[in-house]
Parts: C-alpha cells; structure tokens; sequence
C-alpha cells in the first residue's frame, strides 16, 4: 500500500480519554511522547497527518502545532465528512490512508480506508469494524503501535529507522 495520510481521533487513542479539571475548571490530558515521535516520524516521511475529533480544546491545538499535523478539525460532528475533504485536496484515495478511532463517532470512517485501529479498549462497536485492533491502550502507546505496524505493512521500516540514526 502506498500510504499517504494517517489520520487519528483524540480522545481515547491520543489519549486514555480521560479528562482532567483543576480547580479553576482547566482541561489537562497526556499525550504518550512515544505516539508523537511516531507522528513526527510520519510527517519526516512525507505522509500527511490529521487529527479529527468531537471536543474542542486548546490543548489539542498545541500538541497539533508542536506535532505538526497538516489538518486539525475540532468540534466535529461528522468525521467522514472533514475527512473526504482531506482526501480530495491532497488527491489521495481511501485505500492510501489509514485512521485511529475508538467509538462509534469513528466508524464511518473505519469502514473505508485502508489500514483501520483500534485501541484495546475501544467500543465494540469500533472493535468490530476495525482491521486491527491494538494491543495498547489509547494514551498507552496505541497510535505508536499503528505507526509501527504500518510501517512494517508499507515497507517502510528501514527509512523509519534511519531517520533517528
């Protein structure tokens, strides 16, 4: 496969889908550094990068940024929407992408591209429409683990690998 675009949900695969309040009612999540050294790894590759979630927030905003995504859609109520325009303006078929998702808001979208995942614990209403579901947990290292598997499935191992030697 030629992969050209990874696209992925936010909460409960960037993240473990927890959302944390402070006293002042301030969001914080964690990002896994690991997923985002794959993220970056992508993007070193040439392939496109999307993040496609339901909730709005700032935070997503600066990881975006910091990771460099190329398309960043918040507030979302049909992905698949947002994503085939991703596709069209970059020429790119579904079977050349490949999508995160967790819950039932995603399944649109697992059900076309290419390489489709889950989080272990996802909804088993994304688990029973996904490729593959992962071992890890979102926020757990699971956007890592697709990266790692696309990047055995698309031959693309040895290029990942030199880019940090």
């Amino acid at each position: 496969m030629n992969l050209k675009l990874v696209a992925f949900d936010v909460d409960g695969c960037m993240t473990n889908g927890g959302i944390v309040y402070d006293t002042n009612y301030i969001e914080s999540k964690i990002f896994n550094v690991k997923d985002g050294l794959g993220i970056v790894s992508l993007k070193k590759l040439g392939i496109k990068t999307a993040i496609i979630t339901g909730r709005e927030s700032k935070i997503v905003e600066h990881r975006a940024k910091e990771l460099g995504i190329d398309y960043l859609y918040q507030n979302i109520k049909n992905k698949l929407e947002k994503f085939k325009e991703i596709l069209q303006k970059e020429d790119i078929k579904f079977c050349e992408s490949a999508y995160i998702g967790d819950d039932i808001n995603d399944v649109s979208i697992l059900k076309r591209v290419g390489y489709s995942f889950t989080p272990n614990d996802a909804t088993s209403y994304a688990k029973n429409i996904a490729k593959i579901v992962l071992s890890r947990n979102g926020g757990n290292g699971a956007v890592r683990e697709m990266i790692e598997i696309l990047f055995r499935e698309c031959d693309l191992k040895e290029r990942f690998i030199k880019l940090w030697e």
